[in-house]
């Protein structure tokens, strides 16, 4: 379903306003704001505000008994700095669009605007803008939201851009579509003394080090995991600067990452094992706490296939993943409450990559987007 070259310069000029003026997670007032003065022309149905913090949904409600289908796009920005040097850069210090949120924003609303001057066969369309994606919270709080009880769909299906695949083709996959993934933050409590006198503390250096060296072993033990499993060290701290007295302090941070969910409970297990183990033998205390925790992505076959039947009658190439993604999207929380798929759509073999410093989305994929979410409307609900 091709859209006119007027609606794809709007839609251009859109995305790069939103590029300009990034918003970090749980601070989207102004882009949701935005939106909506954008889309409101299109003369949804509904247009439901502050949905789980900034999110917003636009219903298309055809008025005749039929299925709920959800497109969502996430529309927060990251904590970098860009590098880029063009007209729309962020105009804001350390925050910038480098996940390709802007893009997706303006796919959604793109397909606004097609629906605006469509008539739904049957059945009801909402467009979910939501929140907070990058830190794990936005999904759920939506979810959470009562105001998403009279949305919640029977299919959902959201979409991300894909740097080192060809541009504009489609890649899907059934079962799990991105990991599960989490933060974990360790705080070991130990007593600082004079320097000069280390008999008189306890200093947690000795078991920092040997927790490192235990969480990186659980690595090497992936017989023990059903599929996927990885634990990256991201931060660690000891004490203070201060050359007169020993630590009495330490903090470790780790990211976990899991193809299934189930495997996801095993590798926080092992971690608590090997942190509790060794400060019981330094006579330690310790904390273990979990941080942007995010679901599997879990594709459902019918939803997959409603993907490739939209690309296919488009004539866009379409590629079968043989694995999932490390990262994690936490639309995975839309795939555990309804038939649910995650796609990709490739941003360019040499693009530069997602959370780069000089991404920057390519609006060169924004019209096949638009059709491909509109077909597969199409194919559940149907247009007159």
């Amino acid at each position: 379903m091709p859209i006119s070259k007027e609606l794809l310069a709007k839609l251009i000029k859109f995305r790069q306003h939103l590029h300009h003026f990034p918003e970090l997670s749980g601070n989207e007032s102004v882009t949701s704001k935005t939106i909506i003065d954008f889309i409101e022309p299109t003369k949804p149905s509904e247009i439901i505000e502050n949905i789980g913090g900034y999110g917003l949904a636009a219903v298309y409600n055809s008025g005749k008994y039929g299925l709920t289908i959800l497109l969502r796009a996430d529309m927060d920005a990251l904590p970098i700095q860009e590098s880029n040097q063009f007209e729309y850069r962020s105009s804001v210090k350390d925050v910038a669009h480098l996940c390709g949120h802007d893009g997706h924003s303006a796919i959604l609303a793109g397909v606004a605007h097609m629906l605006g001057k469509m008539t739904l066969a049957k059945g009801v369309v909402v467009l979910l803008f939501q929140p907070a994606e990058e830190v794990g919270r936005g999904a759920a709080a939506v979810i959470a939201d009562p105001k998403f009880k009279s949305l919640k769909p029977d299919y959902a299906f959201a979409l991300h851009n894909l740097p080192g695949f060809e541009r504009g083709e489609v890649f899907i996959r059934e079962n799990t579509f991105a990991s599960a993934s989490t933060g974990v933050i360790v705080k070991i409590k130990g007593l600082s003394s004079h320097a000069a006198h280390p008999e008189d503390g306890n200093n947690p250096d000795k078991a920092m080090a040997q927790i490192i060296l235990g969480l990186n072993f659980i690595n090497k033990f992936q017989n023990d995991f059903d599929d996927f499993s990885l634990l990256t060290i991201i931060h660690a701290k000891l004490g203070k600067v201060a050359f007169g007295t020993t630590p009495g302090n330490a903090t470790l941070m780790a990211t976990l990452r899991t193809y299934l969910d189930s495997d996801m409970k095993k590798l926080k297990r092992e971690v608590e094992s090997t942190v509790r183990n060794v400060c019981k033998e330094h006579k330690l205390k310790c904390d273990i706490e979990y941080t942007e925790e995010f679901p599997a992505t879990n594709n459902n076959q019918e939803c997959v296939n409603a993907i490739a039947n939209s690309a296919s009658k488009q004539g866009i190439s379409l590629h079968q993943l043989h694995e999932p993604f490390r990262w994690s999207e936490d639309f995975g929380h839309f795939t555990q409450i309804s038939k649910a798929a995650l796609f990709g759509i490739g941003s360019g073999k040499n693009h530069p990559q997602l959370h780069n410093e000089d991404y920057d989305f390519p609006d060169q994929i924004i019209e096949p987007s638009v059709s491909i979410f509109l077909g597969i409307v199409e194919e559940l609900l149907g247009f007159t």
